[in-house]
């Protein structure tokens, strides 16, 4: 069961979540709410300089305790192996996941896909 959270997720199953872009500082929040993995399905730089990259918001989910997974996708289009790996990450990740991207629409799509839902 997950704590509140100032967090503007939303869930796509009972304990997988999604969220528009986070920042480092979010990855301590998310861990006290409850969750212990993330998975970033945003490219590095696809918002311009200022999105945080993979490397900082690996050190600081990292550094909160939370495991952490970068399988950044295209917005438009998820190949059928990213599906797959997203999937693996799925399978392999301690629930609850938070999974985010620019809106959280691709890591919904993404979970949708991989899960045949």
């Amino acid at each position: 069961m997950l704590e509140p959270t100032a967090l503007p997720i939303r869930p796509v199953a009972e304990t997988v979540f999604v969220a528009p872009q986070l920042a480092p500082a979010d990855m301590v929040e998310a861990a006290r709410a409850g969750f212990r993995s993330v998975i970033n399905n945003r490219p590095d730089f696809e918002g311009g300089p200022d999105q945080p990259t993979d490397a900082a918001m690996a050190a600081a989910a990292a550094a909160a305790g939370l495991q952490y997974r970068f399988l950044p996708v295209a917005g438009g289009y998820q190949s059928p192996q990213e599906i797959a790996a997203f999937a693996a990450l799925l399978d392999e990740l301690p629930p609850p996941v938070l999974a985010f991207c620019r809106s959280g629409a691709r890591s919904t799509r993404l979970y949708l896909a991989a899960t045949g839902s």
